[in-house]
């Protein structure tokens, strides 16, 4: 997912709600209200309870954030378009998918040796 007008995401694993709120420009309330309103943003939570949004969780704010603020769907509407928009992409190859996994293994093995 391109975002070429947007803002440019820092290319790591996981960023806490205040980097996600810097990033997009949006307050951290309404990211913590999108998130019960679309499932599509689904951030990790650590032992704590402190959300981890993917760089996935961020370009979806993002995309969220142009329908709701740009092309001005109601958020109903937003998620309609998101389900649309994700039955018609093709799904990821099996690659890509242990791919993302490993990725996330090691992550989770990095957080807990520390």
């Amino acid at each position: 997912m391109e975002h070429q007008h947007g803002p440019k995401i820092p290319d790591k694993l996981y960023f806490k709600i205040g980097e996600v709120s810097a990033i997009t420009g949006l307050p951290t309330y309404v990211l913590r209200f999108w998130e019960t309103q679309f499932t599509k943003i689904s951030p990790k939570r650590t032992s704590s309870g402190q959300r981890l949004y993917r760089k996935k969780d961020v370009e979806v704010v993002l995309r969220i954030k142009s329908l709701l603020h740009e092309k001005k769907f109601t958020i109903q509407g937003a998620i309609q378009h998101l389900k649309t928009k994700a039955s018609a992409q093709k799904s990821p190859s099996s690659n890509d998918t242990f791919k993302a996994i490993r990725l996330e293994l090691e992550s989770l093995r990095n957080m807990l040796d520390n």
